[in-house]
């Protein structure tokens, strides 16, 4: 039986739908509410929703009052935004709270009604639910909606009254082996294994990468250079041709009547055979213009599926893998959605989709798949990315519940103690973020409760200085202390710096403080094993060597890790398990937006650093064209005469013949002509660990003056002497990433300089940065998106910022990637919107407040399908 509160968001729903009329209810809202206010304040709990009944009843009772539309439409929408909490309660219905804090969880109803004869009629015809079959909708629940119809909300049919057992039993079909499903023999089971498709409930939500729409296919003849477009043609010339470099190259010319359009893939001659002329095939790429040509180079291409051209619809591209073509594979997707998005139980909530208005399940598996237009498009992946944002944080309160359940250690500090401490070991005042972040993480290990927080900083805002005091606490309460760091030459920068401040420990004996490394002696190693284990060694930092088999601890109490998301799911929980529910603390110095933070981090509790320590200088950003390259090298060589060090950034690390960007091998063979006379150095992703840890102490120690590298540089050890950085091809890097690199200079005393250098600059690009002079300015989507986010790093400094910006210009990809959560990794997450999520969270704290354990006939379903995706052995910490 639905809840008073259920009702009610139906009835306005309704209410809305009649354009304001006051008959969603039988007699009106002011007649309603009487009856809807008992019924509401019995099922109450708390004080909080007591208030927000006498809120709404107040509302109903002056509704028929209200002689305007607007004003309805006002009321109504207000309504709503109180029962989702998005509006808080009035400062009169909050002075109520007191009469209700003795409440009991069932209140008695206001009058007693007398019980009338069972054979007596009702006051009134009971009216059927919203979206529950009328004479405008079939006998078996479908809703009938041209393909074409624009759809401004998700349509919803009522569900089928299934046996929860069969509901259960259904969605349980979903793990068996694909090689169950007709038709799917052993060749075609492993070729859907490299897809990773190994069960049916992979194939239903191997979601497509992208949709062609064959109602909008452009005429060789109408492309203009510079746009993405999708062309069907007939191959009319194939022939592979080498050029200078001694590629051996795929040269086409397609044909479709209007036209002719020529393409290049760069070292394609395996294509050969399969793109021969008189062959029709549907390409979609980046248009361009060679010698007065329209032209394409590698794009995407696949066979053209005569079935899906006949439907004009829009068509859905998957990846693929050798023996999987993609019309086979569009045949097994169909097949699979023709069958189970019919029977599928739908497993969230119908309340909760009510509120907000996201389609059914069945209805959406079909859209993300076949799509009928673009809103449906739109709706189906709105109610997909609600999904696995809600799945996701249900799994990972769960993941909180189990681990708070066991007991930690409490560690506990006087007042005294902690300014003692602060005042000797900080030659600087703390800022007052890090204040209330070691208040946080203060009031955290003195409970019996483990500590899980995430402390989230901004480059060189002071984080390091935090976590020294949560080691340093554990020790003055006679504990041990652990730091894991992802590299290490980032454990020894922490080593010295850790072990350098503590010499003014508040006490006669310093704690004692190791080092563990994988590059240390077998001696060394069990020398440093004795001591944890015996407890004469208070602190270790180390890498992933702590989490080693021959690791025990006297007494862990606090385990820290830096950088968390360089880390594995399962190095995160050997750590927590190396000590007796340790309480734990993970840092990370990526800005990710608060609302985001505590969805993908909703087991960890936030606290933030968003103030910098007072003396650093701003490190000042530009945009250069590559047309200036000259000066910039000459800036850069009077640095180095200066007596400074320099980054030159590339976005990759050996030459593409997919990609068209420098790479830092090229860049380095180069520079080291440039800067003879100086001391270039080359690190990327592809050495060896010990091979870049070599170099990157090198370049502390002054050995080098410029740094060739990639992304690798996202994240390393501070170079204080370092006051340049050159960032190459900048515009293909998020917001977040071009941040983090800028990040790597600034670190001392002197004044430092970032410069962006994209590679995709065309004569209007100095017009388009002059255009864009406020954040305004960098939401508008008339502008390039590239020139926008690099404008956006030059006017600020704020992570936090730039990372709401990234956020709304890229989607949530980039911020959810800071999270590595396994098999449930999250897709689509670019149309993860700041609102969505925010819906999201809102929905799963609801429900994880008011069942935590999802053990309620209502929430059982939803309960299977988290343990579906993360109980079987995928970890979410």
């Amino acid at each position: 039986m639905p809840s008073a509160i259920e009702t009610l968001i139906k009835v306005l729903k309704l209410e809305r739908e009649n354009n304001y009329n006051n008959r969603a209810v039988i007699g009106g809202m002011k007649k309603y509410s009487g009856n809807w206010q008992n019924q509401a304040h019995e099922q109450a709990k708390k004080p909080e929703q007591h208030i927000l009944v006498d809120e709404l009843y107040d509302l109903m009772q002056g509704y028929d009052d209200l002689d305007d539309m607007e004003a309805r439409h006002n009321t109504v929408s207000y309504m709503m935004d109180r029962i989702t909490k998005r509006t808080p309660a009035p400062e009169a219905y909050q002075a109520r709270l007191g009469q209700y804090a003795d409440a009991k969880p069932a209140r008695p109803r206001r009058e007693k009604r007398e019980r009338k004869p069972k054979d007596a009629p009702p006051d009134r015809p009971p009216r059927a639910p919203h979206n529950e079959p009328d004479d405008s909708t079939p006998a078996d629940g479908r809703l009938d909606i041209p393909p074409d119809a624009p759809l401004a909300r998700p349509p919803r049919r009522p569900r089928k009254a299934l046996d929860p057992q069969e509901a259960a039993d259904i969605l349980r079909g979903l793990n068996e082996d694909v090689s169950k499903i007709s038709g799917v023999g052993p060749r075609i089971t492993t070729a859907l294994n490299k897809l990773g498709i190994h069960t049916i409930n992979d194939l239903l939500f191997t979601l497509p990468r992208r949709y062609d729409d064959y109602t909008k296919l452009l005429y060789i003849s109408r492309l203009t250079p510079d746009i993405t477009a999708t062309v069907i043609g007939t191959i009319s010339h194939s022939q592979v041709r080498p050029d200078r470099k001694g590629r051996q190259n795929l040269y086409i010319e397609l044909d479709d009547g209007s036209g002719i359009l020529s393409i290049t893939f760069f070292s394609g001659h395996y294509l050969s055979k399969q793109l021969r002329k008189g062959k029709q095939i549907v390409v979609r790429g980046k248009t361009g213009v060679y010698r007065n040509r329209v032209q394409m180079s590698n794009p995407e291409w696949e066979e053209l599926d005569r079935d899906e051209l006949k439907k004009a619809g829009i068509v859905p591209v998957y990846s693929l893998t050798e023996g999987m073509g993609a019309r086979r594979l569009r045949q097994l997707i169909r097949g699979a959605v023709d069958y189970w998005a019919d029977r599928l139980p739908d497993y969230v909530p119908e309340a909760v989709l009510e509120r907000a208005e996201l389609a059914d399940l069945g209805w959406t598996v079909k859209n993300l798949h076949f799509p009928a237009g673009t809103d449906h498009l739109r709706h189906a992946r709105r109610r997909y990315a609600f999904d696995q944002l809600l799945l996701l944080q249900l799994a990972i309160l769960a993941n909180r519940r189990e681990w708070q359940s066991a007991p930690a250690h409490p560690v506990t500090v006087d007042d005294s103690w902690l300014a003692d401490f602060t005042g000797a070991c900080f030659p600087y005042p703390l800022t007052g973020a890090q204040t209330r972040a070691i208040a946080d993480i203060r009031a955290d290990i003195a409970r019996d409760m483990p500590m899980n927080r995430l402390l989230q900083g901004d480059v060189g805002s002071g984080k390091t200085a935090v976590a020294v005091t949560a080691m340093a606490m554990a020790v003055a309460g006679g504990k041990q202390a652990a730091l894991m760091a992802p590299t290490g030459i980032l454990a020894e920068q922490h080593y010295r710096g850790i072990g350098q401040t503590l010499q003014n420990f508040p006490s006669e004996q310093k704690p004692v403080v190791a080092l563990l490394t994988s590059s240390l002696t077998a001696s060394e190693r069990d020398s440093i094993y004795r001591g944890l284990a015996d407890g004469s060694i208070d602190i270790v930092i180390g890498t992933h060597a702590l989490i080693q088999s021959g690791v025990n601890f006297k007494e862990l109490a606090v385990a820290i890790i830096d950088e968390q998301h360089r880390f594995g799911v399962e190095q995160r929980g050997a750590l927590r398990g190396k000590g007796h529910n340790p309480h734990l603390l993970v840092m990370t110095a990526t800005p990710i937006p608060r609302t985001m933070a505590l969805t993908i981090y909703a087991d960890l509790d936030l606290s933030v650093i968003d103030q910098m320590p007072p003396g650093r200088t701003p490190i000042e950003t530009r945009v250069v064209l590559p047309s200036e390259r000259e000066r910039i090298y000459s800036f850069i060589k009077n640095q180095i005469n200066n007596g400074r060090q320099a980054f030159i950034i590339h976005p990759l690390v050996e030459a593409s013949d997919k990609i068209d960007a420098a790479s830092a091998v090229e860049a380095y063979e180069h520079l080291s002509q440039v800067f003879f006379r100086h001391r270039v150095c080359l690190l990327h992703g592809k050495m060896k660990s010990a091979e870049k840890d070599a170099i990157m102490a090198a370049f502390a120690a002054g050995e080098y003056d410029i740094m060739v590298t990639t992304s690798v540089a996202e994240v390393g050890v501070d170079i204080p002497n370092a006051s340049v950085i050159a960032i190459e091809g900048a515009n293909r890097f998020g917001l977040a990433q071009l941040h983090q690199f800028r990040g790597r200079v600034g670190r001392g005393q002197h004044a430092s300089y970032c410069m962006l250098i994209p590679d995709d600059a065309t004569p209007e690009t100095p017009d388009y940065l002059k255009a864009v002079k406020t954040f305004d300015d960098v939401k508008n989507p008339a502008l390039p998106e590239s020139v926008r986010r690099l404008r956006a790093m030059e006017m600020t400094n704020d992570g936090f910022k730039l990372a709401e910006i990234d956020w709304e210009l890229r989607g949530a990809g980039d911020l959810v990637g800071t999270r590595q959560s396994g098999r449930g990794s999250l897709q689509i997450a670019e149309i993860m919107s700041p609102e969505l999520v925010a819906l999201a969270q809102q929905e799963a704290r609801t429900l994880y407040e008011e069942d935590r354990h999802l053990t309620s006939d209502d929430h059982r379903l939803l309960k299977q399908r988290v343990d579906m995706l993360y109980q079987d052995g995928t970890d979410v910490s």
